[in-house]
């Protein structure tokens, strides 16, 4: 079922105020998280020469974007908190645009791949396939969307302040492959999202 266009909005609100609040104290419990395994899984399936253009979708406080930059890659970020935004710009020194993510505004076939990590979960149900289409469409073909999703979040959804349930494994397989992905692999098989969690490379097919 679609949502209302003006419960959108709320979710959205709600979401950039929750990360534009505890901006600091978000940063300072994840910026030593490594997440080297995830960033490789992207990185290896992206058949194009270096250096690539890489789309962190989500950057927050900018620590995976200037993870990118170091490697050589140009990295640019996508928030939607605008103090994750002026985080992110002063931590990478990369290039971030400040973006809702229902209302995104992203060139066409610019990247070699976008990396999706723990953000995708904040968009509704009703509107991730559209989003898929806008990702799928700003990559080169062939290009890669690199997704990890946690495994589970707290009921009730960003509709009532707290994160939205997101869709299990399968769903979400359908999803890519009904945007025009291909699953290139997922580094956790599907059995075990229930309890832990799954990532999963798509690639974009011509």
């Amino acid at each position: 079922m679609k949502s209302h266009p003006a419960n959108l909005g709320k979710i959205s609100d709600l979401t950039v105020a929750h990360y534009n609040e505890r901006a600091e104290a978000f940063w300072e419990g994840t910026k030593d998280h490594d997440v080297g395994q995830n960033i490789a899984a992207l990185l290896q399936h992206i058949k194009a020469d270096p250096p690539c253009k890489i789309l962190d979708f989500g950057c927050g406080p900018g620590r995976d974007l200037k993870f990118f930059s170091q490697l050589g890659h140009i990295a640019v970020g996508l928030e939607g908190a605008g103090r994750f935004v002026e985080m992110a710009r002063s931590h990478s020194g990369c290039e971030v645009w400040h973006q809702d993510f229902l209302k995104l505004d992203l060139p066409d076939k610019y990247f070699d791949g976008v990396f999706a990590n723990a953000s995708l979960f904040h968009v509704p149900g009703s509107e991730l396939p559209r989003v898929l289409k806008e990702l799928w469409a700003t990559l080169k073909p062939g290009g890669i969307l690199f997704q990890f999703q946690p495994a589970r979040q707290r009921r009730g959804g960003l509709e009532s302040g707290t994160l939205q349930r997101i869709p299990r494994y399968r769903k979400l397989e359908t999803l890519h492959g009904r945007r025009g992905f291909r699953r290139s692999s997922p580094l956790l098989p599907p059995g075990g999202f229930a309890t832990r969690t799954a990532t999963v490379a798509g690639q974009r097919l011509a």
